[in-house]
């Protein structure tokens, strides 16, 4: 089911409700670029766990209108209002990539609202004391997000140029990825599902242009509006140690403020690894070929 809800800053938000109606709620916040199009749990996944999926795009992405000057926690007023207007007084959040921000921002400014979060392969605050925030970062979010620091419009117009490629082929963003895919994520978006769930989703992220893409990127390079020190709710953070596109560090220096914080990394996981689920990475890693059990490590955060 669509549907069309107003948002805090005009005009509307377009979410998608996914799973039983009684299930329990969950937010998913999608990565950059993305879209309410995924990649999402198969339906059947939904109905076992009794998750209600609330799948919406981010003002500016898809049909959502673009709120200018949003930054990371304006998403709390984006949740809160989906939530009133659907009647859920609880529920949760889960975020992934560029999603994992907006998912911290309501657990931090939702903590009568939130009773969990779950964050993957997210980045950290960009004023983090002690992080190289770009240290072991790839090439092409290292320059993405440097152009925005050291030359706002010619960083822009870059991204605005590829969305205009990717809007007229959105498998040409897999494309761009090129060297910063390790094995393990060309692995993952070799798969046929996988892949097409990918391009869906690129495909419906930029059909109107860049605007969602844009507004991303500089909310994630400017304060957040709130301290993830504030979260109080239990909140999972997931990480592979391989990811080159938000590197682990952020992770572990988020983990270190987060009281309720519970800690995974996953090692010899990549970015693309929180799309493909730990279930298939244990199968896949079952045949003989694969030397050796799935391994990662768990700590909770004091």
């Amino acid at each position: 089911m669509t549907l069309l809800v107003g948002a805090p800053g005009g005009g509307k938000l377009v979410v998608d409700c996914l799973g039983p109606r009684d299930g329990t709620p969950v937010f998913l916040m999608h990565g950059t670029p993305g879209s309410r199009s995924g990649p999402l749990p198969r339906g059947i996944v939904l109905h076992r766990l009794g998750v209600r999926l609330l799948s919406y795009d981010r003002p500016g992405y898809g049909d959502s209108a673009r709120r200018p000057g949003r930054c990371v926690r304006h998403a709390a007023d984006d949740v809160r209002a989906i939530a009133d207007h659907l009647g859920y007084e609880r529920f949760s959040v889960v975020g992934r990539s560029g999603g994992g921000p907006h998912a911290l921002a309501c657990a931090a400014l939702l903590p009568d609202r939130v009773t969990m979060a779950a964050v993957l392969v997210t980045v950290a605050p960009p004023d983090s004391k002690g992080l190289d925030w770009y240290g072991g970062m790839g090439e092409l979010n290292r320059r993405e997000y440097s152009g925005i620091d050291l030359d706002p419009a010619g960083g822009l117009g870059e991204i605005i140029r590829k969305a205009d490629e990717i809007k007229k082929d959105p498998e040409s963003l897999l494309r761009m990825l090129g060297g910063d895919l390790s094995s393990g994520d060309l692995r993952i978006v070799e798969d046929v599902e996988i892949r097409e769930q990918l391009i869906r989703t690129y495909g419906e992220a930029l059909k109107y242009g860049a605007d969602g893409w844009v507004d991303d990127v500089l909310a994630l390079r400017r304060p957040w509006g709130f301290d993830p020190s504030q979260i109080q709710v239990p909140t999972l953070l997931w990480h592979g140690s391989q990811d080159r596109f938000s590197p682990v560090d952020h992770t572990r220096w988020l983990a270190a403020r987060i009281p309720a914080a519970e800690t995974y990394v996953e090692r010899g996981a990549t970015h693309f690894g929180a799309v493909e689920g730990r279930a298939a990475r244990r199968r896949r890693r079952r045949r003989p070929r694969t030397a050796g059990p799935a391994s990662c490590t768990s700590t909770r955060a004091s």
